[in-house]
């Protein structure tokens, strides 16, 4: 049987090596017939042709242990903490013993560090750049129908940020054994 590797919450990174999924409104859109393929030029983001609208919180489609490595990139803080142990959760559970999972999030230890330095250093908008930097505020609120549409159907916004260790204590807390940090090119 074939290696099965997963990735969620692709975007637009999509290797053709792996089985990839999002839960973008977009995408469902862009893969509805003939209606997809008429608005695609009109789409402001274009998903390659081998992703697949799978939604983690719900559960993917595959078996306990089906999975021999699953990957996700600045996906989980877009999560609440909820759905955020939903989404473990179902990683887990799909993944192999001996499988591999990495994940990559803001480290919010990093940015509280730059906030606090920025502060010291007298910088008067330390904490506007401290949320522009993490995206967890909203400059304005959304008006009219387009406005509350987007707001609605995008999650571009950070709903919860991690640091190294508290990511770890909840992965250990799901079931995860070996759990290291890794740097950049690691």
């Amino acid at each position: 049987m074939p290696d099965i590797y997963v990735q969620y919450g692709c975007g637009h990174s999509a290797p053709k090596e792996w089985i990839n999924y999002d839960i973008s409104p977009t995408l469902r859109i862009q893969k509805i017939p003939i209606i997809g393929k008429l608005l695609k030029p009109h789409l402001n983001c274009v998903f390659p042709d081998n992703v697949r609208y799978g939604d983690i919180i719900k559960g993917l489609p595959y078996k306990k242990n089906a999975c021999d490595g699953i990957y996700c990139s600045h996906t989980l803080e877009h999560l609440s903490f909820e759905d955020f142990r939903f989404a473990l959760n179902n990683t887990f559970k799909i993944l192999k013993q001996g499988g591999i999972f990495r994940c990559i999030v803001p480290d919010f230890e990093y940015y509280v560090k730059e906030y606090i330095k920025s502060v010291d250093n007298g910088n008067s908008s330390a904490s506007i750049d401290f949320f522009n930097g993490t995206l967890l505020g909203f400059e304005n609120r959304p008006k009219g129908m387009k406005g509350l549409l987007t707001s609605f159907l995008g999650n571009s916004r950070h709903l919860w940020m991690w640091d190294s260790r508290s990511l770890s204590v909840e992965l250990k807390n799901v079931g995860f054994t070996t759990v290291r940090i890794c740097k950049f090119n690691d």
